[in-house]
């Protein structure tokens, strides 16, 4: 009995010593084998196997492609943008002893070297090529992640820049242009209609110039499409040659010009614009100043009445040497005197006569009034 215990309790010591030395390994995975700490080039397939319990050690590595996405990257692109881009990397072992051996960990090393990458890749890239080119950069950023990760036993598949997010301020701007754009095209659009519409007009009005009964029958068409519309609109046909007929025959109006008022007592009628303009305008030349022979002052003489301006006379300025310039006295009105000449004075002190008499300047009595179809004669110290 002892014996036959003995023997089951070796029979069981020797199934788990078995035991303990099996290991199963999945579809998706690769055996990596150390035999007192030494790597062996050989790994082992799916399926169960068996190592030597003390002796070996077995480390499975996963063999699918394993997903990673990269943490959002602040940098400064050339154009010196601020952005914020993330990523995801696609990568499987392809080596599975290098990748055990050469690197401790290489899911860590996988992502800070993607990273970093991405950062670079920022850095040398335009704003407008992280928005619209991202084939390229993925493929660049591609290489870059491959090239350290190739020494490690990694493989990597594929590169995707998931998102690029910008500042408020640069969204506002980009906006603001795509609009500006949008709307540049739509001038541009309206302006090619309007061009291909005019030369229609253009041809259009050729056939209706050679043929007038095409205009009449487009006016009339005119007339038919508005009268359609069941509105309280009337629509007279007026002929614009008419109107040019009119504009044509009337005579231009003189501008600032009105016509002279008849006085009531039937004389001669008065320009409104005043003696003081008509003065300005016209020269009168019945006002001469001939010279006398003996070398006196020259005389003023009035060749016929004219009348006189309502308001003072200007007094002379420059004493007796100047010469007297005053206006015809009017019928009926007394003498005037030539070194004051204000008509009171001499109204007061004489009668009203019918003629006009002649004024001396060293202030002697006025002479008797010639008749009425004698020319006054004033003369001057």
């Amino acid at each position: 009995m002892i014996v036959v215990e003995v023997l089951l309790g070796v029979a069981g010591l020797g199934v788990a010593w078995v035991a303990s030395g099996l290991r199963v390994v999945r579809q998706w995975e690769q055996g990596v084998l150390f035999r007192f700490g030494k790597v062996q080039t050989d790994t082992r397939g799916p399926g169960l196997t068996r190592i030597t319990p003390i002796r070996d050690r077995l480390r499975k590595v996963n063999m699918q492609i394993v997903t990673m996405p990269v943490p959002a990257q602040d940098g400064i692109t050339r154009d010196n943008v601020t952005v914020r881009v993330d990523a995801v990397v696609y990568f499987r072992v392809h080596d599975p002893v290098t990748a055990t051996v050469a690197v401790q960990n290489y899911l860590f090393a996988v992502e800070q070297v993607a990273q970093t990458s991405l950062r670079n890749i920022i850095g040398k890239s335009d704003l407008d090529d992280l928005l619209s080119n991202r084939e390229s950069l993925n493929k660049g950023l591609e290489l870059l992640i491959d090239n350290p990760a190739l020494s490690w036993g990694i493989h990597i598949e594929r590169v995707e820049i998931k998102d690029v997010a910008l500042p408020e301020t640069m969204k506002r701007s980009m906006s603001r242009q795509a609009e500006a754009e949008r709307e540049r095209r739509a001038r541009v659009i309206t302006a090619d209609g309007e061009y291909q519409a005019s030369r229609k007009l253009a041809q259009a009005a050729e056939i209706m110039a050679s043929h007038p009964a095409a205009l009449q029958l487009r006016l009339l068409e005119t007339v038919v499409q508005v009268a359609a519309e069941k509105n309280s609109t009337l629509v007279l046909p007026f002929p614009v040659e008419l109107l040019r007929f009119l504009e044509r025959s009337t005579p231009p109006a003189r501008s600032g010009s009105a016509p002279a008022a008849r006085p009531e007592d039937g004389s001669a009628p008065v320009d409104p614009a005043g003696p003081a303009d008509l003065a300005a305008s016209t020269p009168d030349p019945a006002l001469t100043a001939p010279v006398s022979s003996d070398g006196d002052d020259p005389a003023l003489t009035f060749a016929d009445p004219v009348p006189a301006l309502d308001g003072p006379d200007t007094d002379s300025s420059r004493g007796d040497d100047a010469a007297l310039t005053a206006p015809a006295p009017r019928r009926g009105a007394g003498p005037v005197s030539a070194r004051t000449g204000d008509p009171g004075t001499a109204r007061d002190a004489a009668p009203p006569a019918q003629g006009l008499g002649s004024v001396s300047s060293d202030g002697e009595e006025p002479a008797e009034p010639e008749p009425a179809d004698t020319q006054p004669e004033v003369r001057a110290p």
